[in-house]
């Protein structure tokens, strides 16, 4: 997800370099608007990969808290 972020955070600085370029006001809206879209969408796969992270690590918890509760007792002797 990374990856997906970066690369709307590259589009919304376009958008914005675009905005800066423009000399219509409403060619400079619509790259505005496109590029807040963007940095949206960026935020959005930022937060997705760190819930995706919590997620995966409380299964592993889960899981690994499973395994210790149904393994044999050992003794040492």
């Amino acid at each position: 997800m990374a990856d997906d972020a970066t690369m709307y955070r590259a589009r919304a600085a376009t958008e914005m370099a675009n905005a800066k370029g423009a000399t219509l006001a409403n060619v400079r809206d619509r790259c505005e608007r496109a590029a807040r879209a963007w940095e949206t969408m960026a935020e959005r796969a930022e937060r997705v990969a760190v819930q995706r992270h919590e997620r995966e690590a409380a299964t592993a918890a889960q899981r690994d808290a499973a395994a210790a509760a149904t393994a044999p007792l050992t003794t040492a002797g």
